[in-house]
């Protein structure tokens, strides 16, 4: 193949992987994805391995993050997906070295999780959206999430097209049998691990999706009719339960920017919080953005507020997205776009896990983004969550992919925790997810709407909580040692051959 064709390929098999990801659910686009991957860069230069590393990498981010650019335009989209899309360059790399070592299926499976590690973690604290472990939350190796989170259903998918492509190269036809067979076992074995059932104690629960008044960021103008919706939607329960319509929920969860003016400080918004509160008669937990003591910036924060007694524990974000709550270098970035002042205040990182007692239940708090993070959700459960609480505002995405994509990653750690997971969103899509990461309950885009259902706790503890980071810091390791092995043992054919006329494969790899 060309080597303008061979770049062509490579950016349409990036461009190809967002199907594996909502709404379209292709999970099995994910193994196809990385096998063409693998033979892509097989045989190829180091210099050849990056450039079709970075097509890939491109090709895969720019049509699957346009919603970044949804309101403040082209630019942040595009840097964005460049900068993701450089992460897939080294992987060309060692995908391209490590095919020479035996095994080497297992090998580039490990690989593509050190590349996701490395850019779940920089810069900025990283970005996970586009993990192959998000797009199998209608995949049969779902389940492994439990025993090995995210890495370990990364690297399935990834082993599964290793060995396809293994089945492609191969010459003897039994080899060829026993690679594919194998792909199938390990795109199998996920779905013969039993997901968790909750025997413990029951909690009703109420997720509020209050709705905004119109779509984009022209919510932020009508914040007190923000707030209204959920407490008019709340209030709409308690008389479905004085009437015996609907039970009497535990406890209520509204979305994050529910209460976008100071509750705190806004004698308006403060009692009109309470008096919804006080008619369900249940702990609520608000999103509330409040001021820090300077007033210069702001902290994402869950509020619960008490019936009768108003505001009491609170969790802050500890993770704000940059560029989108928080700007870095902002003075350099305002001389690239004027969007970063549509953003004229830096969201503030809170430092304590999200653990807020809610009636019966031990609730884990992460807010929007930080369902993406491994470590955030882990934290909250370890710390003790029955439940967990993913608040977040999608209002200004509209009808772009985001939503859904967001709503697998709930999925994706009902299952790695074995917890049911309360999604509240501002404008859709809400829902209640059950340990096994089905959807007992939805609430559709921009429509107002309550979410009730007996659910269950559980402090029980799934391996994958147990052993936390070992699978992922394991793999990484893996693949850095078998990368500098492979290169190394390239480097030492080329010396053995310095004395005598090099192979074009030999000359192929010093450029």
């Amino acid at each position: 193949m060309k080597p303008l064709a061979r770049a062509v390929a490579a950016a349409a098999t990036g461009a190809a992987l967002i199907l594996a990801f909502p709404p379209y659910d292709l999970w099995f686009v994910g193994v196809v994805v990385t096998a063409g991957f693998a033979l892509l860069v097989r045989g190829q230069s180091v210099r050849n391995a990056v450039g079709l590393g970075l097509c890939t990498g491109v090709g895969f981010f720019v049509p699957f993050l346009p919603w970044i650019g949804q309101e403040v335009g082209p630019i942040p989209w595009l840097l964005l997906a460049g900068l993701q899309g450089l992460f897939f360059a080294p992987l060309g790399v060692a995908v391209m070295l490590v095919q020479r070592l035996p095994g080497w299926p297992v090998w580039t499976a490990a690989a593509w999780v050190a590349q996701e590690a490395l850019r779940g973690r920089v810069p900025y604290g990283g970005l996970t959206w586009g993990k192959l472990a998000f797009s199998q939350a209608d995949g049969p190796m779902l389940g492994l999430a439990s025993v090995g989170g995210s890495p370990l259903v990364s690297f399935a998918v990834a082993l599964a097209g290793g060995l396809l492509a293994w089945a492609v190269v191969a010459r003897r036809v039994v080899a060829r049998v026993a690679a594919v067979a194998a792909a199938f076992g390990v795109i199998a074995v996920g779905a013969l691990i039993p997901t968790p059932e909750l025997a413990g104690p029951t909690a009703t629960v109420a997720v509020v999706q209050g709705n905004v008044p119109e779509l984009g960021l022209g919510f932020n103008d009508e914040r007190r009719r923000i707030t209204r919706n959920n407490a008019e939607v709340t209030a709409a329960l308690a008389d479905d339960v004085a009437g015996g319509r609907t039970t009497q929920p535990d406890l209520v969860v509204w979305p994050e920017n529910s209460v976008d003016i100071n509750p705190y400080a806004d004698a308006q918004t403060r009692a009109e919080v309470s008096r919804a509160v006080d008619a369900i008669a249940a702990p609520t937990m608000i999103g509330a953005l409040v001021p820090t003591p300077d007033g210069r910036n702001v902290e994402n924060t869950s509020i619960v507020w008490e019936p009768s007694s108003g505001a009491g524990q609170t969790y802050v974000k500890r993770h704000p997205m940059p560029f989108g709550e928080y700007i870095p270098f902002r003075s350099i970035a305002r001389r690239i776009t004027s969007a970063v002042d549509q953003q004229p205040r830096d969201f503030v990182a809170g430092d304590e896990v999200g653990l807020l007692e809610m009636g019966p239940s031990d609730i884990g708090a992460v807010i929007c983004f930080e369902v993406a993070f491994d470590n955030l959700v882990r934290d909250a459960v370890s710390a003790g969550a029955d439940l967990l609480a993913v608040q977040t505002n999608n209002a200004t995405f509209g009808f772009t992919p985001m939503t859904e994509q967001q709503l697998a990653m709930a999925r994706f750690r009902a299952v790695e925790h074995g917890r049911t997971v309360l999604v509240a969103a501002l404008a859709g899509v809400s829902a209640i997810v059950g340990p096994d990461g089905a959807v007992r309950e939805r609430a559709e885009l921009y429509t107002q709407d309550v979410l009730v259902a007996d659910v269950g706790l559980s402090q029980a503890r799934t391996t994958a909580t147990t052993v936390g980071e070992w699978p992922e810091w394991i793999l990484v390791a893996v693949a850095v040692a078998v990368t500098a092995m492979a290169a190394l043992g390239w480097r030492r054919h080329i010396d053995d051959h310095a004395d005598g006329p090099a192979t074009p494969a030999v000359t192929a790899g010093l450029r």
